[in-house]
């Protein structure tokens, strides 16, 4: 999709640079994240209005550094630099960068020295937040400080000339205080942008650029049910009608009435027609004795293209390929900063079209999931089906570590009912980014009445988050999680055990394979 107005967020490896990207969207200015190596090239055919540093990992004077070359700064356009992005700024105009005499990990207090532009609005006196290790100690010429703290004499510079700014802090993470009415100074007084990045306008330019690229022909969808093809198959039916042929697979992974749930919402609520296909045998008996989580995504990534391409032959004259890849995917599963490692292969990203030789249709290729789930609302889909917490493409043979079969499956879609259930009756699914059960591979003693047992062990996993790129552990009130563990071992029989699973994204990922 082609972007009248956009940002640059270029990626030097921060852990906060897809927050930048999301702040700056929800500002209402579309921004997309391209990495050090390849973000120039880009840039040049299609300049943005303002670009965007990241922080990294790196000193700027270590070996390898990742850097960009001088003619970013030379685009024409307004460029923010955070912490590292400030201090390769600051290099590039021969400032000085060296170690700080004291390293700043977490809160700080800003003072600002000038509120004219950057800081327009904002209290001379806020908590920011710091994670460096480097600062600068020696302005460029031609550069200002407009801010400091105790601890860094140079904590934002600027050149109005060039219409160069830099912080030292994290304007990006919640923790800092008015980051966003940063943010918002830099894309919206100093880069001039207007705004119109909206839901609505989303809908109308993608029903347009889907009419363009179909045509004529037929697109078929892949339905999981999730909220992502969900809302992708309503725009497209909005875009080209009866020509959208949308195909559910039970591959026997799926949440416990999950099938019928979908094929009822679509036939009944949306008008949309829709081919059922039970293939759960077909699935479980390929996933026999695997154990491994990568074996078990290309397994059922397999099966899919198997299932899918022989019930696709009903419509073959059909080109095009819908699927619901959403941003996070692609940055996952494509490395965005060079020899980086793959954290896991998304079954839904790649593979595919190359084995129909159907052409891709991506519609949410751009979007986080919040905004997929506001484009679903204003697309008019009941909130009982955008509202759902993500479910992984490869489903619950993700979830039953190790061997995965009907047994511990059935078991596992059990303990989902109950975990699930509990947290919306106490309120507190709609707090949730995430919630679900999984099913390990450990038995241990237990007693119940007079009895020995020596059943399975299930682990709960709850996480609040923004877009799923990071992710801390969900505070459930103790006696709602007392409840559900009560209630998974009276109910449930085999699982003797509950534990809940408080590590965070990063260190940890949101589902455990």
């Amino acid at each position: 999709m082609q972007h009248s107005e956009w940002i640059c967020v270029v990626d030097f490896g921060s852990q906060f640079t897809q927050l930048i990207a999301r702040r700056v969207r929800e500002i209402g200015v579309y921004s997309e994240i391209l990495p050090f190596h390849t973000a120039l090239e880009k840039m040049t055919a299609h300049p943005p209005k303002g670009v965007i540093l990241s922080g990294g990992p790196k000193s700027v004077y270590e070996e390898g550094a990742p850097n960009v070359g001088r003619e970013v700064f030379e685009l024409g356009v307004p460029v923010l630099g955070i912490c590292y992005g400030l201090q390769l700024m600051a290099m590039h105009f021969d400032g000085a960068v060296d170690a700080a005499e004291q390293r700043e990990f977490g809160k700080a207090e800003l003072v600002i020295d000038d509120a004219s532009d950057l800081f327009y609005g904002i209290p001379q006196r806020s908590r920011v937040w710091m994670s460096h290790g480097d600062a600068l100690s020696k302005l460029p010429a031609s550069y200002e400080a407009i801010a400091h703290t105790d601890n860094a004499p140079i904590c934002a510079i600027r050149n109005p000339e060039k219409r160069h700014y830099g912080v030292q802090f994290h304007p990006e993470v919640v923790h800092t205080e008015h980051g966003k009415n940063l943010l918002e100074n830099f894309v919206m007084r100093i880069c001039g942008c207007t705004g119109g990045w909206t839901p609505r306008s989303f809908i109308e330019q993608s029903v347009e650029e889907i009419r363009a690229f179909v045509g004529d022909g037929d697109v078929i969808c892949a339905l999981s049910g999730g909220v992502d093809s969900n809302v992708a198959a309503v725009l497209l039916h909005r875009a080209i009608g009866d020509r959208l042929h949308c195909i559910h697979i039970d591959n026997g992974l799926m949440r416990s009435g999950e099938s019928a749930r979908v094929v009822r919402a679509f036939r009944d609520e949306f008008g949309i027609p829709l081919k059922f296909v039970d293939a759960s045998d077909l699935f479980l008996t390929r996933l026999a004795g695997v154990s491994d989580p990568e074996r078990k995504r290309r397994i059922i990534g397999a099966a899919f293209i198997e299932v899918f391409e022989k019930e696709a032959a009903e419509w073959r004259d059909a080109r095009f390929l819908a699927q619901g890849t959403l941003y996070p995917d692609v940055i996952e599963s494509v490395s965005f900063k060079g020899p980086s490692a793959t954290i896991k292969t998304h079954h839904n990203v790649g593979g595919l079209p190359e084995k129909m030789h159907l052409r891709l249709v991506e519609p949410f290729r751009e979007l986080f999931k919040d905004e997929v789930r506001r484009v679903g609302a204003e697309l008019g889909v009941p909130a009982s089906m955008i509202q759902r917490h993500p479910f992984p493409g490869p489903g619950l043979a993700i979830r039953v570590l190790g061997d995965v079969t009907k047994e511990r499956l059935d078991l596992l879609r059990a303990v989902d009912e109950i975990f699930i259930e509990e947290i919306r009756k106490a309120g507190e699914y709609d707090n949730i980014w995430q919630a679900f059960a999984v099913l390990l591979p450990v038995q241990s003693v237990g007693v119940m009445g007079d009895a020995r047992t020596y059943e399975f062990t299930t682990a709960l996993r709850a996480v609040t988050s923004v877009d799923g790129m990071t992710a801390d552990w969900a505070r459930i009130p103790y006696d709602v999680l007392e409840t559900i563990s009560n209630r998974i071992i009276n109910d449930v029989r085999g699982v003797n055990r509950v534990v809940y699973d408080i590590s965070s994204k990063p260190p940890a990922t949101i589902e455990w394979e």
